[in-house]
């Protein structure tokens, strides 16, 4: 009954949170992708997380364990920006279907430089 209450209070003092969404004609998607090397001290495993933007407010989101053990940093990296990209190619089927139609490529921000080189590269693909 106290965890109800606790939540019941919680929801009372937040009704007022949301994510603001103004509709604008050139609305574009832009995703952010970031990991940790070795995170977990259990198995040593990175985590990734990635969030994606669209117009005035961010509708994507996750952190999850990588499926690997990631060797380096890059590798922790290069292996976010993949599955942020896997995300990014669904969404932008899905806002196909709502009408949303993204005629340019989705940009897509990570913040290790090796990892940016790595997906530039045409013989890692």
């Amino acid at each position: 009954m106290g965890i109800a209450k606790r939540v019941l209070r919680y929801i009372q003092g937040t009704l007022s949170y949301g994510i603001e969404f103004t509709r604008d004609k050139n609305a574009v998607m832009i995703g952010f992708c970031d990991s940790d090397w070795a995170g977990s001290e259990d198995d040593s495993r990175s985590t990734s997380g990635y969030a994606f933007s669209f117009g005035s407010g961010v509708f994507s989101w996750a952190s999850v364990k990588q499926n690997t053990v990631a060797l380096s940093t890059a590798e922790a990296e290069y292996v976010s920006a993949a599955e942020a990209t896997a995300q990014a190619i669904w969404l932008r089927f899905v806002l196909d279907d709502f009408g949303e139609m993204q005629p340019d490529a989705t940009p897509l921000f990570c913040d290790n430089m090796s990892a940016i080189s790595m997906v530039k590269n045409p013989v890692f693909h």
